[in-house]
């Protein structure tokens, strides 16, 4: 009796008094102690108020069932089928949609209903990989963003072959725990490739350039990331050959880098042999079984030398350094080695050692700047610590003062307010220092 009372006050109601009663209606559908009768009519009334010609009412309903596992499945089906800001609150929220509910609203809705599902607190790989293939750029970044979803690797290479050119995107990505390397090396091919675009398009910079030097950037990521890898090197090795990326200048770079691993995953994957056999032919560089290796490999025949020098300078280091980065020094071992053995044919060889010797250089410039910058930092810092004040004796306005506090324990400052330090050079000392040198 009640249920049909209210369908025939709510032919006549105003708006905003229906949305209240639609919301109450729901609640009592959900925690009231109904009859199965009175339930039944309930829901009935309830499906018809989807047709209600204001949102209002209808986003009431949605609100109310939005959270309820008891809610029934073809209401909020229905709701999940309104008008987006109507359906995202369902589709972010009731636990009573199926996946392939949700792939069918994802595929028909809108950016923000899209969003919505990608936002639910747990997204399944089928839900995910719908949402990669179909989704807008909002829904995209959400659904990286988002560490409930379960995201295989081929859909997060799916977004990327769409939407590889958005800075927001490749974010949210590299963001996720445990990325894969080849999907690191493809967001970085990525990025590379959208910068050379931006500046080639713009005439800031001649094709053949911004190609160079996106080859480059491409070759210096995929060293570090395989220096980071770990187990995942071999993958990383199939996936660049797959792509292209897999040169006998990474390899280079890899060995002058002190990254014997990438070197030895290449091989495998070239040669075909197996890992126990590519290491001992590795050992014994000088033989003719390394250079079989070598030309099985499909390696340019022309830096052989450059490899086998490359090699032996590793070997000849008691300790190797880093595995991401050019060493200077032992680039130029093998440039000497090179230099010397040249009659005309390692010309191009050797301007490619050449950049490299550069590049090595400038990179060990700028980790001794940073070095050395942190450095005074920390020792200025300290020595305006050690100076033993007594609060008191502090005035009002004090003249020195810390910008950044390194302390272990800065609340043993007491009450002193913190200011910047501007570091002041001595010229005439420093020149005085260097003639006495």
């Amino acid at each position: 009796m009640i249920i049909r009372q209210f369908l025939l006050w709510a032919r006549t109601a105003a708006a905003g008094p229906r949305a209240r009663a639609a919301s109450a209606l729901a609640r009592a559908y959900l925690y009231s102690n109904l009859s199965e009768s009175e339930k039944e009519e309930a829901m009935l009334a309830l499906a018809g108020l989807l047709d209600d010609p204001s949102p209002l009412v209808r986003r009431a309903m949605a609100e109310s069932f939005a959270d309820a596992e008891g809610a029934p499945h073809h209401i909020v089906l229905g709701l999940a089928d309104d008008q987006s800001d109507i359906s995202s609150i369902v589709l972010r929220h009731s636990p009573v949609l199926t996946d392939s509910d949700l792939i069918d609203c994802a595929a028909i809705g809108d950016a923000l209903a899209q969003t919505a599902i990608a936002l639910r607190s747990f997204v399944s790989a089928a839900v995910s990989a719908a949402i990669a293939e179909v989704g807008a750029r909002e829904a995209l970044i959400a659904l990286a963003s988002n560490l409930g979803t379960h995201l295989p690797e081929f859909s997060m290479r799916r977004m990327i072959e769409r939407f590889g050119k958005d800075g927001r995107i490749r974010e949210a990505l590299l963001s996720r725990p445990n990325l894969p390397a080849s999907l690191r090396a493809d967001l970085v091919a990525a990025t590379a490739y959208s910068l050379s675009s931006f500046v080639t398009a713009r005439a800031w910079m001649s094709w053949e350039r911004a190609s160079f030097m996106t080859r480059e950037a491409c070759e210096q990521a995929h060293v570090i990331i395989a220096a980071t890898s770990g187990e995942g090197t071999a993958k990383l090795v199939a996936h660049l050959r797959q792509c292209g990326q897999l040169t006998a200048s990474l390899l280079l770079r890899a060995l002058l880098s002190g990254n014997c691993g990438l070197v030895e995953a290449a091989l495998v994957e070239l040669s075909a042999l197996p890992l126990a056999r590519v290491k001992g032919l590795l050992q014994d560089w000088r033989s003719a079984g390394f250079a079989m290796l070598y030309r099985r490999a499909g390696l340019p025949e022309t830096l052989l030398p450059a490899f086998r020098a490359a090699i032996e300078a590793l070997s000849l280091e008691t300790e190797q350094e880093g595995g991401a980065s050019l060493s200077r020094r032992r680039v130029e071992r093998v440039l000497t080695a090179c230099e010397a053995a040249n009659e005309g044919e390692l010309d191009r060889l050797l301007a490619v050692l050449r950049r490299f010797h550069a590049e090595a250089a400038r990179d060990e410039a700028r980790d001794f700047s940073a070095a050395q910058t942190e450095l005074a930092v920390r020792s200025g810092l300290a020595a305006v610590n050690s100076v033993a004040l007594e609060p008191a004796a502090m005035p009002e306005e004090p003249p020195l003062l810390l910008v950044d506090c390194y302390a272990d324990e800065p609340a043993a400052m007491g009450n002193w307010k913190l200011r910047r330090i501007e570091p002041q050079l001595d010229l005439d000392a420093i020149e005085r220092e260097l003639a006495a040198a």
